[in-house]
């Protein structure tokens, strides 16, 4: 039985012209050329765009630091266009900044991140009531270090932080820095939350006894928000500001979790700093 519609066996007359003689005129239109979408060419150091490159305002060699950062990266922020890591990276030598991506992290498929967590000398910057000011810490080791940083937004940190029980072996340190966030092209929860890139700048300014090392490595960052906000970014003020002030205009959410959570910034002082991005 032939198909409804079937022909004769003659040439495929190709689709249908619309009702009303509206497709007159596009007759060849799916036989044109698709342009394929090639990415902009990006800068091997800095990770931007060629055209908007960063690397003059990194520093002219990799800074000498003694402090090893490990960078525990949550899978999102990898598609983050706006990222502070790879600048925080490009400051410092390879040997002194290892990135891990993953939600997960044991000993078996981790070996050396175990190793490291386990070292008595190592540090992870997560604030709480069991954190001790790094100020604090500082002052009492002279040894090099290892400082791990968790690398997400609060509840990305927050479960990557308590369901890896690596990360609950070195000793918990907490920021208390007199600076806000200059990450103003992006909304942080508080105003003392900081950037990944910042957390890292004021924590090796503290470790390694060395203002200057906070002044170079926030170079780059004030650089990206200031070429953003010249080209139509606007300044995003934390969600802690805008309750306060009465400037949130979005929904109250009607989860109660969520919801006390959004209550308590209008109360938060200034134990929250945080790697948050």
């Amino acid at each position: 039985m032939e198909e409804s519609g079937g022909g004769d066996g003659g040439a495929d007359p190709g689709p249908p012209a619309a009702p009303g003689g509206e497709g007159e005129g596009c007759e060849g239109l799916w036989e044109l050329p698709v342009e394929r979408c090639e990415r902009r060419p990006v800068c091997g150091r800095c990770s931007r765009p060629e055209k908007v490159c960063l690397c003059p305002f990194l520093p002219v060699h990799p800074l000498k630091v003694s402090t090893c950062l490990y960078i525990i990266q949550h899978p999102a922020e990898e598609s983050r266009v706006l990222r502070t890591v790879p600048l925080l990276a490009a400051c410092l030598p390879p040997d002194k900044c290892k990135i891990l991506v993953g939600r997960r992290f044991n000993e078996d498929r981790y070996p050396e991140l175990a190793t490291v967590c386990r070292n008595p000398s190592t540090l992870i910057l997560y604030p709480g009531a069991e954190a001790t000011n790094l100020e604090e810490v500082a002052v009492m080791s002279s040894s090099p270090s290892v400082m791990i940083i968790i690398d997400g937004t609060w509840s990305q940190a927050k479960d990557i932080f308590y369901k890896n029980s690596l990360f609950r072996l070195p000793k918990q340190v907490q920021l208390r820095p007199s600076i806000s966030s200059q990450y103003v092209i992006r909304t942080q929860p508080t105003n003392t939350c900081l950037s990944t890139l910042e957390c890292a700048a004021v924590a090796l300014s503290i470790i390694e006894k060395n203002k200057s090392i906070q002044e170079t490595i926030l170079h780059p960052l004030q650089a990206l928000c200031s070429f953003q906000l010249q080209h139509g970014a606007q300044i995003h003020h934390s969600k802690e500001h805008l309750l306060k002030n009465g400037l949130y205009d979005k929904p109250m959410p009607k989860n109660k979790r969520k919801l006390r959570r959004m209550e308590l910034l209008l109360y938060v002082s200034s134990r929250m700093p945080c790697s948050l991005e």
